[in-house]
Parts: structure tokens; C-alpha cells; sequence
């Protein structure tokens, strides 16, 4: 069934989890947003860590994280939904009371909590994205996601707000945050595993359902979706190296372009999203990725400018950024969940999460070394790996092979 931009709001948090599970993205978002972003000055600040033994530590805790998705996937796949997600958020629980109980200079115990911290952080996403799934179908589903991500990005914003109003208090401002976080993320969990949301168990699919179907083949998906993730980190960190070595201009621009493209996510994640419904999930996606690359090459024409007019034309292009961002956050993980059947939908969420965990855990090594070499090599070569991963997103086939012994069944187009 497709959604119109005239579906109620009351009918939107139905289809996204109910209004428990609602609340707790919210709460959840809300903990994330007051510390994440201060994770680093954390252990810098309290636990008087050297930066780059903070930052190794916490490069360290998102690979791990991404090494238990295939865990994760599994858990999903015997049907488990709301437990996952409240796990997800409980072990982030146990990662900030580690930090709490670190004393200073212990870089093992801040290790251990950025490990439980970002396993928490790279299992949500697939976890959340199945319970949507299973409580919500096709056209809806889609919406139901968009709605979440904006909900997010509203939460993350705000607490990211609360938590830079309170840095002038020091150290003790932190742990304060620290505690804040933990109590969030507690709250959160209790609150997603009140749903009870479950899938249906192995082997009870009706006739004619598509849970008997091989998994589907998405290596190119996958290898698209790397670089694609890309464009999530360019408001972070490219769009500020390139302001401030650049242009040498005030730090209120980067800001103001981050403040600008959270809002923009807000606003416009579920219309745009509504919007791209009358077309295929594949064709939106391959849509998407050719609009992040003109958004590159208008920051790479951006760069040519003085330091005048310099800073207001890349505040402007990373509009077309944000664009492109919100069309692929709207169609890439709708298209995994229309691809694979429900009975290894997990693992096929999981392995999509393992592709957007590696691309922004090595999308600020590649930027910063590509910006190194001037904005040709940053903005030329994103641009072209860009279009290559949105052309093998076009040609590629929403197909599955064939099993012996068994008819394929029609399927609506992705």
C-alpha cells in the first residue's frame, strides 16, 4: 500500500513501534546526543588520557562493535525484536558506568567502555530496523523509518545542545553528562522491551510467502552502501577541514552548516521520503548517490572561490548535500528489507549495518588524506567513487537464485 503525504501522525507511530517505542528512540537519541559527541574530551579532560591514545581506544571499541553484527543477526533471525534493541541500549548502559568507575589515566577501563559503547551503537540500527519490519509492510515500513531517523536526529540534536551548554562546567559537567546518559539509556531499554515485539518463528510462513527464498546476492549493494556512507560524515569533518584550512573562516560556519543540515533532516526525512514513493527503492538509491555527487562537484567549484565568497557557497551546496543524504537514508536500509526474506532478514540487516560501520570508520582517514592533497583529489575522487557505487546500484537485479525443487513466486518491484 503506498503512503500519502496525508498519513496521520497518530497512524505513523503506530506503524514505527507504538508510542512506547517512540518514546524510548527519543530517550535513547537523547542520552546518544549528550555524550557521543563528547566521548573524546571525556578522556582527555577526566581521565586525563593523551588524545591519541583516546582516539585509539575509541577506533578500537567501533570495529569491535562491528565484529558482533553477525551475532546480532543471528539473535534476529530466531526472532527476537524489542529484546535486541533494549539489549543494544543496556550494553551502552554497562559501557558509561565504566567510564564512571575509570579512574584516572586507566586507558583499559576507558577501552572496555568505548567496546560496549560502540557494540551498543553499530547493533541498533539493524535491530531497530527489524522490529520496524515486523510491525510494519512495504510503503509504510519505508515511512516508519523515515519518521524514526527524523525523531533521532531531533534527539541527537538536542541533547548535543544540552550537553554543549554544560561543558563549561568542566570535568564535573561530564560526569554529570556521563551519568545523565546511562540513566537515558536505561529508561530507553525498559521502554523498547515493554513492546514485546517478536517475529514470527521458523518454518510457520503461510503459503506463498517468500520466507522458503534463498538470501538475496547484495555484494554490490553493500559495496555501494561504503561509499555512500560518506556523504554522513562530509557535514562532520570534510566541510569544516575544507572552512577552516581553506577559507580560514569562523567556526560559526561549520557550525551553522551542521545546526542547518540536522534540521534539514528533521523536516524534510519522512515528505521526501513520501515523495520518492512513486518510484522503485533501487532507482531512488541509484537517485540519491547521483545527487551527492553533484553536491562534490559543487564544493569542489566552491573551492575555487575567495575567502569571501568561499564559506556562504559551501554553506549553500551542503543544502544539496543534506538532499542527497536524506534520499539515501530513505531508500538504502527500505531496500535491504524488501530484498531479503524474513528469515534472514537479520542477517541481511546486519550485514548492511558491517558495510555502514566500515564506511564511517574509515571515511575520516580517506577525507583527511584526500584533502591533503588539495580539493581535486578530496572532492574529484568522491565525486567519481560516488557515481560508480549509484551506476552498480542501477544495473544491479533484484534477484535471488533459484532453489531446487521450488517455483520462484512474483514479488513487487524494490
Amino acid at each position: 500500500m503506498a503512503i500519502t503525504t496525508r498519513i496521520q501522525p497518530r497512524a505513523l507511530v503506530r506503524v514505527s513501534g507504538g508510542p512506547r517505542y517512540a518514546v524510548a528512540l527519543a530517550v535513547d537519541a537523547l542520552g546518544t546526543g549528550l555524550l557521543r559527541p563528547f566521548l573524546l574530551l571525556y578522556g582527555v579532560t577526566v581521565l586525563r588520557l593523551s588524545a591519541p591514545a583516546t582516539g585509539t581506544a575509541m577506533t578500537v571499541g567501533i570495529v569491535a562493535g562491528l565484529a558482533c553484527m553477525p551475532a546480532v543477526g543471528r539473535w534476529l533471525d530466531r526472532g527476537a525484536r524489542s529484546t535486541v534493541v533494549a539489549a543494544s541500549m543496556l550494553v551502552r548502559v554497562l559501557g558509561v558506568a565504566l567510564l564512571l568507575a575509570a579512574p584516572a589515566g586507566h586507558v583499559r577501563l576507558f577501552a572496555a567502555a568505548a567496546l560496549f559503547l560502540g557494540i551498543g551503537n553499530q547493533a541498533w540500527p539493524a535491530a531497530h530496523a527489524a522490529l520496524v519490519a515486523t510491525v510494519a509492510h512495504g510503503r509504510e515500513r519505508d515511512t516508519a523509518l523515515a519518521a524514526a531517523r527524523a525523531l533521532r536526529n531531533a534527539a541527537l540534536g538536542v541533547g548535543a545542545l544540552l550537553a554543549a551548554v554544560c561543558l563549561a562546567g568542566g570535568a564535573t559537567a561530564l560526569r554529570a553528562l556521563a551519568v545523565a546518559t546511562a540513566l537515558a539509556y536505561l529508561a530507553a531499554a525498559a521502554l523498547a522491551w515493554s513492546v514485546h515485539a517478536h517475529a514470527r518463528p521458523a518454518g510457520t510462513a503461510p503459503p506463498g510467502d517468500r520466507d522458503g527464498e534463498p538470501a538475496p546476492r547484495m555484494l554490490a549493494l553493500l559495496a555501494a552502501n561504503v561509499v555512500y556512507v560518506f556523504c554522513l560524515n562530509v557535514p562532520e569533518i570534510a566541510i569544516p577541514l575544507v572552512l577552516v584550512t581553506r577559507f580560514h573562516a569562523s567556526p560559526v560556519w561549520p557550525a551553522a552548516v551542521f545546526v542547518a543540515n540536522t534540521a534539514l533532516v528533521v523536516a524534510l526525512q519522512v515528505p521526501v521520503t513520501v515523495l520518492m514513493a512513486r518510484f522503485s527503492r533501487r532507482t531512488v538509491l541509484a537517485l540519491s548517490g547521483v545527487v551527492i555527487a553533484a553536491s562534490y562537484l559543487g564544493f569542489l567549484a566552491a573551492a575555487s572561490l575567495g575567502h569571501r565568497w568561499g564559506p556562504p557557497a559551501v554553506a549553500a551546496v551542503s543544502v544539496v548535500c543534506t538532499l542527497g543524504e536524506i534520499i539515501y537514508a530513505g531508500s538504502a536500509t527500505a531496500l535491504v528489507t524488501a530484498l531479503a526474506p524474513a528469515r534472514v532478514l537479520g542477517r541481511a540487516l546486519a550485514r548492511f549495518q558491517l558495510s555502514t560501520g566500515f564506511g564511517l570508520a574509515v571515511s575520516p582517514a580517506v577525507i583527511t588524506a584526500l584533502a591533503a592533497r588539495g580539493p581535486a583529489a578530496l572532492w574529484g575522487g568522491l565525486t567519481a567513487a560516488t557515481l560508480l557505487s549509484a551506476s552498480a546500484v542501477a544495473t544491479g537485479k533484484d534477484r535471488r537464485p533459484r532453489l531446487r525443487g521450488h517455483r520462484r513466486q512474483a514479488r513487487p518491484s524494490s
